[in-house]
């Protein structure tokens, strides 16, 4: 009896060793790494705008095209009267917007009270413009300690006014002049970098062509390609390459030569010879120059319906500035045969 008692002593020291030595060989392993969670890619920045005004409009103005195999939204407007005079497919520049508040917005807007429908287009991001920025990642609340707190510098960043899209608002966008938003540069990051080249432009192309097919479909008669910026350039681009015969008129608002393009505006607008209206603003020395270059160009060739206006410089009081462009370009139609 006593060896049986000695026997389950000892069985119980060894249970207890061995658990003590499990949890030791516990402890000194060392953790697996942590795999860090893959941040879904952001949209872009024009797809973040157009979701942006996708939930400020109404649904009736909001479409959904389909180009080279992906969606885009374009901004439709039918004219106000009984018997409309025509559509207008609304281009906008390199970081505008399908209803930018400069041009593009008001004039889509404006024109339908006129007797015109209006079809606003959103374009894919051009080479240069930085993406929306991508928010920072959760961090721990730093533990309190005794003195006062330091408040950090970041709260005092500009940047930090930015809306949930990633961008500023519309309403602080600069004028369309020499220091537009097609002006600014930034460094872009290289993950979400725009694609460029041939496919941007094809992607462009697609894009005007569904416009212009769902624009067919109402048959409005007369078709107007408006272009600002280098949405402009973008315009006569693809009038040039494809010529569709039902488009008569081309608008130009400030137009630019996006980058990464080698043939310039003088040598692409005056060759169309369409009807075309060419709007620019006489405060930006470049622009001026440009102006001077695209109009001496069509007098070389005598092109038979190219009108240039001069828009005076640009003001404070930016409703009278747009109500001046819609009568303008309002005026230049109506004057066309």
């Amino acid at each position: 009896m006593f060896r049986h008692h000695r026997l389950r002593i000892c069985l119980c020291v060894l249970a207890i060793a061995s658990t003590d030595l499990g949890a030791s060989e516990a402890e000194s392993a060392p953790e697996a790494p942590a795999v860090p969670a893959e941040r879904p890619a952001l949209p872009s920045r024009s797809e973040s705008m157009a979701a942006e005004l996708a939930r400020q409009l109404p649904s009736t103005e909001v479409l959904r095209l389909q180009a080279s195999g992906e969606a885009f939204m374009a901004l439709w407007r039918p004219a106000n009267v009984a018997e409309p005079k025509g559509l207008v497919i609304l281009l906008p520049g390199a970081g505008e917007s399908a209803d930018w508040p400069r041009g593009i917005g008001p004039l889509r807007r404006g024109l339908p009270d006129y007797g015109w429908h209006t079809l606003s287009v959103s374009l894919p991001d051009s080479p240069g413009f930085p993406p929306p920025a991508r928010p920072e990642p959760e961090r721990e609340p730093p533990a309190e300690e005794d003195g006062p707190s330091e408040t950090p510098a970041a709260d005092s960043d500009p940047q930090a006014t930015l809306n949930e899209a990633g961008y500023l608002p519309e309403e602080t966008a600069t004028a369309p002049d020499e220091s537009t938003s097609e002006a600014v540069q930034a460094e872009p990051d290289p993950s979400t970098e725009p694609d460029e080249g041939p496919q941007l432009v094809e992607r462009i192309d697609g894009r005007i062509d569904a416009a212009l097919t769902h624009a067919r479909t109402l048959q409005p008669g007369l078709i107007v390609l408006l272009g600002q910026g280098t949405g402009g350039y973008w315009a006569a681009r693809y009038l040039q390459q494809l010529a569709p015969e039902d488009v008569r008129h081309l608008l130009l608002i400030q137009p630019r030569q996006p980058e990464g393009q080698d043939e310039s505006l003088a040598q692409l607008v005056p060759a169309l010879k369409l009807a075309t209206g060419d709007f620019f603003y006489q405060n930006g020395t470049a622009a001026r120059a440009e102006a001077r270059a695209r109009l001496n160009a069509s007098r070389r060739i005598q092109h038979p319906a190219y009108h240039q206006v001069g828009l005076p410089a640009l003001i404070d009081d930016r409703e009278s500035e747009q109500q001046q462009l819609l009568r303008r370009v309002r005026g230049w139609l109506d004057k066309q045969p």
